[in-house]
């Protein structure tokens, strides 16, 4: 019997999630959620389903005695089972802090065009205009701005509410000109950038730990109409557990176009979101308005390994010795694949993308990746050093 028979409580059944065993009818189910103001006292009206809070109302509340707590709690419930987004209006209320990082990412998006860098691997080449890494270029450009800009009360009231303190900020400029095309629905990092046979891999509750790691957002540097194409929503979406495996599939993609919605936003507006929403950006119909918004990757301070691991000195070492038991059949090709995914860093961020592009998908090579392939190549030890460092190098620079 189990241990679990007299308690009442009767578990799912444990079962993987996979493309083809999504079930439509329960993402469908999933969605038939209503947002109601009992449920986000704090907001100053619901539109589509999605709270709308305003940058004055919430400085009052949270710097109130308790007020911090009660606004943050339920910033995080519209995240876990809510609506799954919220935005915060005029978020940014001094305009000029606005303008002036503005005018810093058009001096980079044009200097990074003159020297063949940037892209964005969402768009066809010269659609659209992505500043990797926005951040730390602003930073290292004006360091002012960057401070007025990132010390925004705001972006840190949201990150708080989904992480907690400590969290790690990183962002991309996403600059899309008139005609610029929509995206197609997806979820975001860490599972959504993989394939879905990839993901498929991970058992399901980490799937729903994913969501918990990041935090998805969006400051909007310039009115956004909806002819302009703001992001595409579908409230609750990220309720449904098997959403990493199933948001390629069609009928779920169909789903998504019939019933998404978008907001209006100014400039200064800031829109948060649980990267498991279903969401894309959507098709820039203006003729005259290049839509730029910056996008806000955050992670949790939870994602990070105990120790600190010389994996680039590991990978040498074990490497000529791999090699040989390959040769020699002295281990089996699983044996020698758990051997490199202990050794070696098995994931492909962070990076910088300008150096180090997305090969074939939506992430760069890995470290383990690269043994792998020099390991199936039967690459010269002196080659695979090499490699090793030149993919180091790209990672660093």
């Amino acid at each position: 019997m189990s241990a679990l028979d007299n308690t009442g409580y009767t578990p799912e059944p444990i079962s993987w999630y996979t493309k083809q065993t999504a079930s439509l009818s329960e993402f469908l189910g999933s969605l038939k959620g209503e947002t109601l103001e009992v449920d986000v006292p704090s907001a100053s009206a619901i539109e589509k389903n999605i709270p709308i809070y305003h940058a004055d109302q919430l400085h009052e509340l949270f710097t109130a005695a308790e007020g911090r707590q009660t606004v943050l709690a339920e910033l995080g419930q519209v995240l876990l089972q809510g609506a799954g987004t919220f935005v915060i209006r005029n978020a940014f209320q001094d305009k000029t802090v606005l303008d002036a990082a503005s005018e810093i990412f058009n001096q980079i998006i044009a200097r990074e065009k003159l020297s063949g860098s940037g892209g964005d691997h969402f768009a066809k080449a010269g659609a659209n205009d992505r500043i990797w890494n926005s951040m730390q270029k602003l930073c290292e450009q004006n360091p002012l701005v960057f401070a007025s800009y990132f010390g925004n009360d705001m972006v840190a009231l949201g990150c708080e509410a989904w992480l907690g303190p400590n969290y790690k900020m990183a962002s991309q400029i996403n600059l899309v000109r008139p005609g610029g095309e929509a995206q197609e629905a997806h979820r975001d990092y860490h599972l959504g950038f993989l394939p879905s046979d990839q993901a498929a891999k991970y058992p399901p509750h980490l799937h729903h730990m994913s969501a918990a790691l990041t935090l998805q957002a969006g400051i909007a540097h310039c009115d956004m109409p909806i002819e302009s194409g703001p992001t595409k929503l579908l409230p609750f979406s990220q309720r449904y557990g098997a959403g990493y495996v199933a948001y390629t599939r069609e009928d779920f993609r169909e789903v998504f176009e019939t019933r998404c919605v978008q907001l209006d936003l100014n400039k200064g507006d800031l829109l948060f979101f649980n990267p498991a929403l279903y969401h894309a950006a959507g098709a820039n119909k203006t003729t005259d308005l290049a839509r730029m918004a910056n996008l806000l990757q955050v992670s949790s301070a939870f994602g990070q390994p105990m120790e600190t691991i010389d994996r680039i000195g590991m990978c040498r070492l074990i490497y000529p010795v791999l090699l040989e038991a390959k040769l020699r059949d002295k281990l089996t090709v699983h044996e020698i694949e758990n051997a490199v995914t202990c050794a070696a860093d098995c994931y492909a961020f962070p990076t910088s993308l300008d150096n180090d592009p997305p090969v074939g998908g939506l992430a760069p090579q890995t470290q383990k990746d690269l043994a792998l392939q020099a390991l199936e190549e039967n690459w010269k030890f002196e080659k695979y050093v090499a490699a090793l460092q030149q993919q180091l190098d790209r990672r660093r620079t």
